[in-house]
């Protein structure tokens, strides 16, 4: 049999406060396609298999623990308080207890390194097992804009001796091109050993993780670089200009997964898609449309222009919603059209029927939101108010302008029109055709006179 390999902890440092980013709240919440960021190197994290992941936090780790639970991602994870944020390593020593004596293989990720992709990580996981057992392997890139990061020092045979943080550089130094990601995998028992004699000798006056290269490289111990050439994954959120690159780098991510599955993406510079949204094949996204995390969209619907669906919206196959249409919390039933300017908020409406242009569910009564059913083949004349909680029967219809007061109530195959909009009576169907034959059978009254004279 194969030696077993060693288990996987993930340490992710999640402590930073941010403040470039001008929040109160954590950075690694802060909102990239649909989700926060931590849940972007979370899905990383876990593609590893790890046995754990420790995430080590700072302020509002009250917060980050309610958006992971909400997330569904608190499960496999631990949250390591760091009081006082000392330093890359000071995260890593406030982590010993958790880590053991003998924690496996420790891959250290950030929190605010949201692009960094699985197939990157598993790349260095196999280069630290092929080449550098008992030491370390760091992830290393030749950006053209160093932007912070510290440069990767080499000696005799191009071996990695150090790294060294851009502040603590001199003139030369900075001229490096190759730079450490932060990002490492480590022998868990000599990062562990090596972690007590970190010192805060330096610009910062912080525990530099970046020490315990120096550190095992001077006791011999085997440290490899793997270079990536994919720039865009290393990518740090300090402010929010990054937080835009981030997310332009995702959104293309996410539209080239909706295409590569049959979706029609017209326009991808103006369209948003969230995570976590579905989309049948066939379906076409028109320009300037928004489509936010958790909507599910059937298969040959179309969607857009100038369309926002927010999250709850479900559109069944062949549903059309057009220009200026907003959805929230709403399910649209099979071949159901709303195309011109209509707010369907609460809503769930049937098969085959009609919104027309400027139809509105008012939906919220200033205290809570109530819900409408709008049934199969139900058509709303343009400019229609639906007041919740309120049903539109099978098959009936709404006049133009026709405002339905709430809980109203109109039936199957009715027709209201008017504000407030009121029945239209209708002439029963048995009556009509007896007085339309009385009438026929009537001589008309030139007759009645041509036959007096007579």
């Amino acid at each position: 049999m194969p030696p077993r390999r060693p288990p996987i902890t993930v340490v992710i440092l999640a402590a930073g406060l941010g403040k470039r980013m001008k929040s109160d709240r954590p950075k690694v919440l802060a909102p990239l396609c649909g989700r926060p960021m931590i849940s972007w190197v979370l899905d990383a994290a876990a593609a590893l298999a790890p046995t754990r992941i420790l995430l080590v936090v700072g302020h509002g780790k009250e917060l980050v623990a309610e958006a992971l639970t909400a997330q569904g991602q608190s499960k496999g994870v631990t949250l390591v308080h760091q009081k006082e944020q000392l330093g890359t390593g000071h995260a890593l020593q406030v982590c010993r207890k958790e880590l053991g004596k003998d924690p496996g293989r420790v891959v250290v990720l950030y929190g605010d390194m949201p692009l960094l992709g699985t197939q990157t990580l598993q790349d260095l996981v196999a280069l630290q097992r092929r080449a550098a057992e008992g030491g370390a392997a760091i992830l290393t890139a030749c950006p053209d804009n160093a932007r912070g990061f510290g440069r990767v020092l080499r000696g005799p045979n191009a071996r990695v001796e150090r790294i060294v943080e851009e502040k603590d550089c001199t003139p030369a130094q900075k001229a490096i091109e190759e730079v450490n990601t932060g990002v490492y995998v480590f022998d868990g028992k000599a990062l562990v050993d090596a972690l007590p004699r970190l010192t805060n000798d330096n610009a910062q006056k912080e525990y530099y993780l970046t020490d315990i290269v120096a550190l095992m490289a001077a006791s011999e111990l085997p440290v490899v670089a793997h270079e990536t050439e994919a720039l865009e994954e290393i990518i740090g959120v300090n402010n929010l200009s990054h937080l835009s690159e981030a997310r332009w780098a995702l959104q293309q991510r996410i539209l080239e997964g909706h295409l590569l599955n049959g979706v029609g993406i017209e326009d991808p510079a103006t369209t948003t898609i969230d995570h976590g949204v579905q989309i049948g094949p066939g379906t076409r996204i028109l320009p300037c449309t928004v489509i936010r995390s958790g909507v599910k969209i059937g298969a040959h619907c179309e969607v857009g222009p100038f369309t926002q669906l927010r999250t709850g919206t479900v559109l069944e196959d062949g549903a059309e919603i057009g220009n200026f249409t907003e959805c929230k919390n709403a399910r649209i039933g099979k071949h159901t059209k709303a195309k011109h300017l209509a707010y369907l908020g609460d809503v769930t409406i049937g098969e085959r029927a009609n919104v027309g242009a400027g139809t509105i569910f008012a939906n919220y009564d200033g205290k809570h939101k109530h819900p409408t059913h709008v049934g199969d083949g139900a058509f709303l004349g343009s400019g229609t108010v639906v007041v919740a909680p309120n049903t539109i029967g099978a098959r009936a219809t709404t006049g133009a302008g026709a405002v339905v007061t709430r809980a109203a109530g109109v039936g199957a195959g009715e027709t209201w029109v008017g504000v407030p909009a009121r029945r239209l009576a209708q002439k029963k169907a048995g009556a009509k055709s007896a007085r339309a034959a009385q009438s026929k059978s009537r001589p008309s009254r030139r007759g009645r006179k041509e036959k007096t004279r007579a």
